[in-house]
């Protein structure tokens, strides 16, 4: 996953964690398409609370190769406002450098 994939993730943690419930087809979406292991699926459920589960995923998900970000945003069909946000903001940050300032 690409450095700007991450900071996405990263600055949009806690409204994530407010609005995806990891634990339907989102965790078997990203097992089924090898982006999470079995050990992975049960580390998430494991979990007390939805908000620990999607956290978890949300931990799990940078280390997982270069295609995890388009997986997860795949596996968001049941929350197509959260994709929507995700690409717009995906979008936004790939207009601007690492400094954040504007490219011309």
């Amino acid at each position: 996953m690409d450095a700007r994939d991450k900071q996405l993730l990263r600055s949009l943690r806690l409204e994530l964690c407010t609005e995806v419930l990891v634990d339907g087809v989102v965790i078997q979406y990203l097992y089924q398409e090898g982006i999470l292991t079995d050990s992975h699926v049960q580390e998430i459920k494991s979990q007390t609370t939805s908000q620990r589960k999607t956290m978890m995923l949300l931990d799990i998900l940078p280390t997982r190769g270069p295609k995890a970000f388009d997986a997860f945003l795949d596996s968001l069909q049941e929350f197509p406002w959260v994709k929507e946000k995700l690409i717009v903001k995906r979008k936004e940050m790939t207009v601007q450098d690492p400094a954040g300032k504007a490219r011309i």
